[in-house]
């Protein structure tokens, strides 16, 4: 599938700034593949919130013992 892309002026110098060592072609088709990554995640977090029930998580934490955390996980 081929397109004529028309890319503003002003988006040439982060372009080629940003692009590193591949093509303007590759630039843009990866920053098109994780445009439609970030949508498609982002219409399946949605959805899923949607299933969601704010009261089972309260539910869930309520069952969280309330000591100090492992040494391996504190911050």
């Amino acid at each position: 599938m081929n397109f004529a892309l028309r890319i503003p002026d002003y988006y040439r110098s982060d372009i080629e700034l940003l692009k590193g060592n591949v093509s303007i072609n590759q630039f843009i088709i990866n920053a098109l593949a994780e445009k439609i990554a970030t949508l498609k995640t982002l219409n399946y977090l949605e959805k899923r919130a949607l299933r969601g029930s704010r009261s089972h998580a309260l539910d869930i934490l309520a069952n969280v013992p309330d000591v100090e955390p492992d040494l391996r996980d504190r911050l």
